[in-house]
C-alpha cells in the first residue's frame, strides 16, 4: 500500500475511514473530491504567489504589518502546493515515503498559516492598545520572535508523522485522516481550538477599543456624528467577518476529527476538509488584496509602466 499525501476514498467505498492510501497495481480512480482539492490548491497557490512576489519585489512594504501578511501568503502558498503535490504522488507518482513527507509538508503549512492569523491578531491589537510605541524597535523584536515561534511549531507539528507519529504499522491507531493518528489529530484540533478562542477575546478587545475611541470623540465634539457611527460600525462588522470566516472555514474540520471515528464516510472528512482549504484562498482577499498600497504595487508589478496619479494613504495595521 502507497500512502499519499492527503485523503481520497478507500477502492470499497461504503462506511470506510478517509484513507491515504492506493494499491499499486492497479491505477487508482479519480475521485472527484480529489480533484476539487487539486483545484483548490492551485487557486491557492496561484493568489498567495502574487501576495508573495509583490511584497518581495516592493521596497516599500518592510513594514511589521507586511512582514506578517508576507508570512501568511507564504503558509497559503505552500499549503496551495502541498495540495497539488498529493494529487500527483496519489495518482501519478507513487511513493510512500515522498507521500509521508508530503503529509507532514500539509500539516506544517495550514499550522504556519492559522499560526500566522493569529500573529496578524496579535499585531492589530498591539498596534491599538500600545499606539505611541508601536512603531518602535522593540515591536519590530516582537514580531519577529512571534513569527519564528510559530514556524518552529508549525515545523514540528509537520515532523510529527513523518518521524513515526503515524499509523502506517497500526491500523487501528488511524483516525478519520490516515495516516495520521487519533492523538495526533487531536492534538491539532486542540492547537486550533486554543487558538480560534485567543483570536475571538483579542477580537473583543478590539472591539472595545475601537468604540471606546469613537467615544472620545465624541466627547470632545461634543456628540457623536453620523461618519463616526458608520466607521464604528464597520470596523466592527469586519472584525466579525474575519473571525467569522476563519471559523466557518476550520471549526467543522477540527470539531469532526475530534468527534468523528474512522468507520465512517469518507465523503464527511471531504466535506469538512474542502471549506477549510478555502480559507487560504480568503485570506488574500482579506489581508492584501484590500490594502491600497499592495494594489498600486500589484498594478507596476503586472503592468510594468503603471504611474500611480492619485495619492494612496498607507494604511496602519489597525485598519480592518
Amino acid at each position: 500500500i502507497i500512502w499519499a499525501a492527503t485523503p481520497r476514498l478507500p477502492a470499497g467505498g461504503g462506511n470506510a475511514s478517509l484513507e491515504l492510501s492506493s494499491r499499486l497495481p492497479a491505477p487508482a480512480a479519480l475521485n472527484p473530491w480529489d480533484v476539487m482539492l487539486c483545484v483548490s490548491g492551485t487557486a491557492i497557490a496561484c493568489e498567495n504567489a502574487l501576495v508573495v512576489a509583490i511584497i518581495c519585489y516592493t521596497p516599500a512594504l518592510r513594514t511589521p504589518m507586511f512582514v506578517l501578511v508576507g508570512s501568511l501568503a507564504t503558509a497559503d502558498l505552500l499549503a496551495g502546493l502541498g495540495l497539488i503535490l498529493n494529487f500527483v504522488f496519489q495518482y501519478v507518482i507513487r511513493s510512500e515515503t515522498v507521500s509521508l513527507l508530503t503529509v507532514g509538508f500539509l500539516v506544517a503549512s495550514f499550522a504556519a498559516s492559522v499560526s500566522s492569523l493569529l500573529a496578524i491578531t496579535v499585531d492589530r491589537y498591539l498596534s491599538l492598545y500600545n499606539a505611541l510605541t508601536y512603531y518602535s524597535e522593540r515591536t519590530v523584536l516582537c514580531i519577529h520572535t512571534m513569527l519564528a515561534g510559530a514556524w518552529g511549531v508549525s515545523l514540528c507539528l509537520g515532523l510529527l508523522p513523518v518521524l513515526g507519529w503515524n499509523c502506517l504499522h497500526d491500523r487501528t491507531a488511524c483516525s478519520v485522516v490516515r495516516p495520521l493518528t487519533k492523538s495526533n489529530v487531536t492534538l491539532l484540533s486542540a492547537s486550533f481550538f486554543l487558538i480560534f478562542l485567543i483570536m475571538l477575546h483579542l477580537y473583543i478587545e478590539i472591539c472595545k477599543i475601537v468604540c471606546r475611541h469613537a467615544h472620545q470623540i465624541a466627547l470632545q465634539q461634543h456628540f457623536l456624528t453620523a461618519s463616526h457611527y458608520v466607521t464604528t460600525k464597520k470596523g466592527v462588522s469586519t472584525l466579525a467577518i474575519i473571525l467569522g470566516t476563519f471559523g466557518a472555514s476550520w471549526l467543522p474540520f477540527a470539531i469532526y476529527c475530534v468527534v468523528g471515528n474512522p468507520d465512517y464516510p469518507s465523503v464527511y472528512t471531504y466535506a469538512t476538509l474542502l471549506p477549510a482549504t478555502y480559507n487560504s484562498m480568503i485570506n488574500p482577499i482579506i489581508y492584501a488584496y484590500r490594502n491600497q498600497e499592495i494594489q498600486r504595487s500589484m498594478w507596476v508589478l503586472l503592468c510594468g509602466c503603471f504611474q500611480a496619479k492619485v495619492s494612496f494613504r498607507s494604511r496602519s495595521p489597525s485598519d480592518v
